[in-house]
């Protein structure tokens, strides 16, 4: 209990500071919001009472208090673009965001884990070695060209989907999720072969120890010595692994979903950036900031579970 608590004041201090940090590098960044909302032809006194409506004439301190303040109590202020309140806008992306991550990590888990199991299997083979270099492959290619393969061979050539023109969940759910496959392929491909390389490397580590070799004098088949075994004690690597590709794969949407022109939390952000719109650009900082450090706790605490002989003071 003590270990879980002091994980999560470590989170606690960690969005503080990323707050801190958003917060003060974007309000020095060169560009009066007041003058993007009211444009380059308002007159000096309406430019001056938006900022004084806004909060641009306290200080920076002040500022952040009161911002860090309301966005507590679930206020994260309003969109200078959208002029829409911020909260709003995240709230109606997150759910194609989350799909997105959600099919990616699917796609991860059941095509990585297998392949990652049976390359170690096959070691020394021409199946081990072709396994390898299509992971290779795939290691070296970006998420975005990925996505300009997938759209140019299954959009263009194949015309499985429609470039470009997504679907709506909330009007035809099935039509949204089709649509999503090549974007989460294009996610999950560099991380597949990535898990698979890690798994391999980590079955082949424990096959050398000790306790596989007296299962096998015991009688044990090599499946039983795998599954019961091996994989039980593999599993901390790729946890390790899978906590870091879970953040990757949120990281990675952001740009995928500007290739795609999916409505989701990665495209909003770039589209905040692009038009200075700090007050959405902020908040999606600190959403993104703690799912990431949620994550980590996550899987701290799975250590916990999936290995009792670790134990941390």
């Amino acid at each position: 209990m003590k270990y879980i608590l002091r994980k999560i004041v470590t989170v606690i201090v960690t969005l503080i500071v990323v707050s801190g940090i958003t917060f003060f590098s974007f309000n020095v960044v060169p560009g009066d919001p007041a003058l993007l909302i009211l444009g380059t032809e308002a007159t000096t006194q309406k430019i001056q009472n938006l900022r004084q409506e806004l909060g641009l004439n306290q200080s920076l301190p002040e500022r952040y208090i009161n911002w860090i303040g309301n966005f507590i109590k679930g206020d994260m202020g309003k969109s200078i673009r959208f002029s829409q309140p911020v909260k709003d806008l995240i709230v109606t992306r997150i759910p194609v965001t989350f799909s997105l991550a959600v099919m990616s990590l699917i796609l991860i888990i059941v095509i990585s884990i297998p392949l990652g199991i049976y390359s170690a299997k096959k070691e020394g083979t021409v199946i081990d070695a072709v396994i390898n270099i299509i992971s290779q492959i795939n290691m070296a290619i970006p998420s975005f060209f990925m996505g300009v393969i997938l759209i140019l061979v299954f959009g263009i050539i194949l015309k499985l989907f429609t470039p470009g023109k997504y679907v709506d969940y909330n009007k035809n759910f099935i039509g949204f999720l089709l649509y999503l496959i090549p974007a989460a392929f294009s996610i999950a491909l560099p991380k597949i072969a990535t898990v698979i390389k890690f798994l391999r490397a980590a079955i082949l580590q424990e096959m050398s120890k000790d306790y596989v070799r007296t299962a096998y004098s015991k009688g044990n088949k090599e499946n039983m010595v795998l599954y019961r075994h091996i994989l039980k004690n593999a599993t901390i690597t790729i946890i390790t692994l899978m906590g870091m590709i879970i953040a990757e794969v949120l990281a990675g949407s952001i740009i995928v979903e500007q290739l795609f022109a999916i409505p989701g939390i990665g495209r909003l952000m770039i589209m905040s950036i692009s038009t200075r719109d700090f007050p959405l650009t902020q908040a999606l900082a600190i959403c993104i900031a703690f799912f990431v450090v949620f994550i980590n706790l996550l899987v701290d605490i799975f250590y916990q579970i999936v290995d009792p002989r670790i134990r941390v003071r």
